[in-house]
């Protein structure tokens, strides 16, 4: 007699393996956009595909960064493999997760730096991502794992009747972190 693991499907949950490459920012948009759809939540799109963007955006700039070529350009693709490394690296991963009345977007990467905010500069082309992380989702943060880190977002997604967390109707249908 064998014994084997019993793997649960959860459709509430949902992962995506991304490629070490750019155009992953858009894979990542286009399987957000697929599991809220699925889940009929699309109202939370704009909001959750910005974070999820933004997200896997630090993971290839900052876990991962780009390989130059001999003239010292960078060609768009990244020293990482797409599986599981020998000395145990994960790749880019995105989560979907859908409880109750909140989703929760998650993204893993190699790194075990965790994310730091800075200053926002308003002239400056970038740097602004986790200020935008922090104003379109409820709350996020950060935790290392064995090898690697995930940060993650929590979004509210409110009952068919509008109401909110509170019994409050929603204006625009954003949540805001609270300060």
């Amino acid at each position: 007699m064998s014994t084997g693991t019993a793997l649960a499907v959860d459709p509430h949950v949902v992962t995506c393996t991304l490629a070490p490459r750019f155009e992953s920012v858009r894979t990542a948009r286009d399987f957000t956009r697929s599991a809220l759809q699925r889940w009929s939540l699309s109202e939370l799109f704009d909001d959750v595909a910005l974070v999820a963007s933004e997200l896997v955006t630090n993971a290839l700039r900052h876990a991962i960064g780009a390989r130059p070529d001999a003239s010292g350009c960078a060609r768009g693709e990244f020293d990482f493999p797409t599986q599981q490394a020998p000395d145990g690296r994960l790749p880019i991963r995105i989560s979907l997760v859908h409880r109750a009345l909140q989703v929760v977007c998650a993204v893993s990467d190699p790194s075990s730096t965790g994310p730091v905010a800075r200053e926002a500069d308003f002239v400056a082309e970038s740097g602004r991502g986790l200020h935008l992380v922090e104003s379109f989702s409820h709350s996020w943060g950060w935790h290392p794992l064995g090898s690697g880190k995930v940060v993650w977002a929590v979004f509210e997604a409110a009952p068919a009747t509008g109401a909110g967390f509170d019994g409050q109707v929603e204006v625009g249908g954003r949540h805001r972190r609270s300060a």
